[in-house]
């Protein structure tokens, strides 16, 4: 079976280290990015057979919280917080508990996480395959 994978975040460059970061696991296929929670709702409603969507919080127009709050309502995708301002025990991260992420991972150094790979890579794979059961 193979997990059909949406990246939102408002860097691009970060879309990109994630994506290359997710492109290396087996039977994982990313088929949407969007840059603001806005055009992620618009994605969901065009990609309705999602496993898993990766949200950063902080982004312009609708931030990752609100749409936390609203895909909730129309997906049953597997939602993974990835964002440098959910740290364990912050606001944020309770926040994003209470609207239904099912995992939360820190980016480890700030908002542009270069080096997501090399710090997060392996406990991303590992979160995001328990949560989707695998």
């Amino acid at each position: 079976m193979t997990h059909k994978v949406m990246i939102v975040d408002d860097s691009v460059m970060m879309r990109n280290v994630t994506r290359s970061i997710v492109s290396k696991w087996a039977n994982f296929e990313i088929i949407a990015f969007a840059d603001n929670g806005k055009k992620a709702l618009t994605e969901l409603d065009n990609h309705k057979d999602l496993s898993l969507i990766l949200l950063d919080i902080e982004m312009p127009e609708m931030d990752g919280l609100e749409f936390l709050r609203l895909a909730r309502l129309r997906t049953k995708a597997k939602i993974v917080i990835l964002s440098s301002v959910a740290i364990a025990g912050s606001p944020y991260a309770a926040k994003a508990r209470m609207l239904g992420a099912d995992a939360i991972i820190t980016k480890p150094s700030g908002a542009v996480s270069l080096d997501l790979a090399a710090k997060r890579g392996a406990e991303m794979e590992q979160t995001i395959k328990k949560v989707l059961g695998l």
